[in-house]
């Protein structure tokens, strides 16, 4: 067995009568030079120690005293020293037939055996910085539960959100997206309050990075939540969204957020030509800097039911279907992604996540740009319902729901489960 030689200084002046041979392991090395640079005050070089490695049997330990040379030649001679006998073969339950195995030349279940093996061929992986954490905040100073989102809150943006913020910082969720709960008083059929750089979102923003300087914010860009009407855009009195007039609003929008120190912007109303008329609107005042993450393929979806009622922003009257895409269609996504990419989107995402896997990945194959996709409030509360009927194991059905959106090709992933799935995740490596 190989040894360790410690080059030690040996000044300890207080220990006296030191004698190898009262050690087991060390012994004095005479016949060994080496050249330390230093010498005893009577010339003598000073002494090197051999650490030996040592074998306990029964509580005593035993010396090797062969060196590699004599272990090899033992070996060589026939004198293998014994290692644990190879474990017998599993018994087959009784009944189980006896037959001839298959001649198989491709065996998968050989990659999936034990659990190192598994872990060593994972494909898709996923960590708490992959989550972007959406919060509702509102004026209030009391959080509020959301009745049909168990465990979410309207956070107060001065107290509740920065200690939200912090518990999600502490686990390695880096990044928040903003909603807010708006007063009805401030709403109008235009929402100019969207664009007040002393309105609730521009404060929590100017808050939130004077406590946390690196956290990331993303900011959601559409007119629904200041619409007395409920609409993402301006509704005529047909009932018609007007477009170009909504994306004027909405660029104001987006420059007020860019100005109190958002990172990402991310228009959620689908206006066509929204993301180039925000990219202008934001290199024009100098916010070059500044990201846009388009809601490329949002879908007017059924499962958004539990966010309308968190931000009370149900449309007051219709619905989205002229605006957001139809569930049935899938190409379409790709004229929005091509649209988003010439405008100049920096991220493209997709909502709602999980019955919308196959658009992810279309948009993952066709698309070089990172893909974001959005665990809506529907996907949570089925989950959570579910966990609460104990008719799901809600932490593992959580983690595979958003192991399936990594594993379809999304890079972010918008979930009300981030702190949740990161203490999850933080309490494995634990």
């Amino acid at each position: 067995m190989a040894s360790t030689i410690v080059n030690a200084p040996c000044t300890v002046p207080s220990v006296k009568g030191f004698e190898t041979q009262n050690y087991v392991g060390l012994r004095p090395i005479s016949s060994l030079r080496f050249n330390s640079g230093r010498t005893s005050t009577s010339g003598r070089s000073r002494g090197l120690f051999v650490v030996r490695a040592c074998e306990r049997h029964d509580g005593h330990v035993k010396k090797i005293e062969m060196s590699i040379e004599e272990c090899e030649a033992a070996v060589v001679a026939g004198n293998a020293p014994e290692a644990p006998p190879v474990p017998p073969k599993p018994a087959a339950p009784v009944g189980t037939p006896v037959i001839k195995p298959y001649q198989l030349t491709r065996r998968p279940r050989r990659n999936r055996k034990s659990p190192a093996l598994r872990a060593s061929f994972q494909e898709t992986s996923i960590s708490p910085a992959n989550f972007v954490y959406p919060l509702f905040i509102h004026e209030g100073q009391e959080d509020t539960p959301i009745g049909a989102m168990p465990g979410c809150y309207r956070l107060g943006w001065r107290h509740g959100l920065v200690e939200e913020v912090a518990k999600a910082w502490d686990v390695g969720v880096n990044s928040i997206v903003l909603f807010p709960k708006v007063p009805d008083a401030l709403k109008s059929p235009t929402g100019d309050e969207a664009y007040n750089d002393n309105g609730l979102v521009p404060r929590t923003i100017r808050l939130l990075k004077d406590k946390f300087p690196d956290l990331v914010i993303y900011t959601d860009v559409a007119l629904d939540p200041y619409s007395s009407d409920g609409h993402d855009g301006i509704v005529r009195e047909d009932g018609v969204i007007m477009n170009d007039e909504t994306v004027h609003q909405l660029c104001k929008q987006a420059v007020s957020q860019a100005r109190a120190g958002a990172d990402v912007i991310s228009p959620s109303d689908m206006m066509d030509g929204r993301v180039g008329a925000i990219r202008a609107a934001l290199d024009s005042e100098g916010f070059h800097h500044v990201s846009i993450m388009s809601y490329t393929a949002k879908y007017a979806s059924s499962f958004y039911g539990p966010f309308r009622e968190a931000l009370d922003s149900n449309p007051r009257f219709g619905d989205k279907k002229t605006y957001q895409m139809n569930p049935a269609n899938y190409r379409e996504a790709l004229v929005e992604a091509h649209e988003d990419e010439a405008e100049g989107a920096d991220i493209l995402l997709v909502k709602p996540g999980l019955p919308y896997l196959d658009i992810i990945r279309l948009l993952r194959d066709q698309s070089p740009l990172p893909i974001a996709a959005y665990q809506v409030s529907g996907e949570y509360s089925m989950i959570k319902a579910g966990s609460v009927l104990k008719m799901i194991d809600e932490e593992r059905v959580m983690m595979e729901s958003l192991m399936c959106l990594r594993r379809a090709g999304a890079d972010i992933i918008l979930t009300y489960f981030a702190l949740q799935a990161a203490r999850a995740l933080c309490g494995e490596k634990r």
